[in-house]
């Protein structure tokens, strides 16, 4: 039998127990009382894949952005021949006298058949060219896209049925076929086409072919992720209380769909590398001199019988860089929806 002072005892022990609700109820205490951009970043911060893939994309673009600096720290450039200026470098054949392309401590990667140029700075440079190209067409399409698909998932009716037909009358196209058909035609609006085509205009023609026909994916998720928002409670609030449409997609719809924009965006710039490869490996893209990693591919499917090193180091290259890139956007759709899973 209990006596009334163990009874008054137990009664004071259990009232001087800690409740922890967090724990009661599942929850991580140290996710309690975070805005949603810091629980993004605590979940991302531990997803280890999610990190290392990160930094092999922070480094991609890192080392091409400082390509000049380390090509004047190397001693090198993409544009010398120096199998042609110095002797012993390439055979009577064109081809590199050393092992393994002409890998030394002089060139790091070998040199490349028949002109002799540094592969090191080739490569370096190509992946600068061809990721400058593709930010700026990534940037462009996500901007039209996300623009046509508010638009059209808000107002609806007519101005959703006709943005809609435009979507499906431009995915309609057959993509590359187009690409093709299409660089010369552009390249001819700007230069002659007895002259030869600068640079900068090649890369525009470049950035408006794949801008053309890329940012309908986009629209089309925009707009369906829209459709659903128009109807929540917080939108209706907004009308009724007077405010503009503007405003309405500014502060009320826009700022919900950024994870999916965000993710849609990280897989986007992977594919646009691709598509800039594409063109360059077909002749339609940027050519000689200018470094790219797709003319890198395409000296490489001729000349692989008898080097097949040169292929290598920009195939490596561009498969890292692509597989991170994708890994790097599963990471952040799971840090933003961590019930999505993977």
């Amino acid at each position: 039998m209990t006596s009334p002072t163990q009874a008054a005892g137990t009664t004071a022990d259990a009232a001087t127990v800690p409740t922890t609700p967090e724990k009661s109820s599942g929850k991580d205490p140290s996710l309690t009382g975070r805005s949603p951009g810091q629980l993004m970043w605590l979940r991302f911060k531990r997803d280890r894949t999610g990190v290392i893939s990160a930094l092999v994309v922070l480094f991609f673009f890192a080392i091409s952005a400082l390509a000049p600096v380390i090509s004047m720290l190397y001693g090198k450039d993409p544009y010398t021949f120096y199998g042609q200026e110095q002797a012993g470098l390439l055979d009577e054949f064109g081809d590199p006298t050393g092992a393994n392309g002409g890998i030394s401590s002089e060139f790091w990667f070998g040199l490349e058949p028949n002109l002799g140029r540094d592969v090191f700075t080739q490569l370096l440079y190509g992946m600068r060219t061809s990721l400058y190209t593709s930010i700026v067409v990534t940037i462009l399409m996500v901007i039209t896209g996300v623009i046509i698909g508010l638009v059209g998932g808000f107002y609806g009716g007519k101005v959703d049925y006709w943005l809609g037909r435009l979507t499906d009358f431009l995915l309609a196209f057959p993509g590359q076929l187009f690409f093709i058909a299409t660089m010369p035609v552009i390249t001819a609006v700007f230069v002659d086409p007895q002259d030869e085509t600068p640079t900068y205009i090649r890369a525009l023609a470049i950035i408006i072919v794949l801008w053309f026909l890329g940012w309908m994916g986009m629209s089309r998720l925009v707009r369906s992720s829209t459709l659903s928002l128009r109807e929540r409670e917080f939108v209706e609030a907004a009308k009724v209380s007077g405010a503009s449409p503007w405003r309405i997609i500014r502060k009320e719809l826009l700022p919900n769909l950024v994870t999916p924009i965000l993710v849609q965006a990280t897989y986007l710039l992977p594919s646009t590398i691709l598509s800039v490869a594409f063109l360059s490996y077909v002749g339609v893209g940027f050519l000689e001199p200018t470094p790219d990693w797709g003319r890198m591919f395409a000296i490489a499917g001729r000349i692989y019988e008898t080097n097949p090193t040169y292929m290598f180091f920009p195939g490596i290259a561009m498969v890292i860089f692509v597989v991170a890139f994708n890994l790097l956007g599963d990471s952040v759709r799971d840090a933003f929806d961590p019930k999505s899973g993977r």
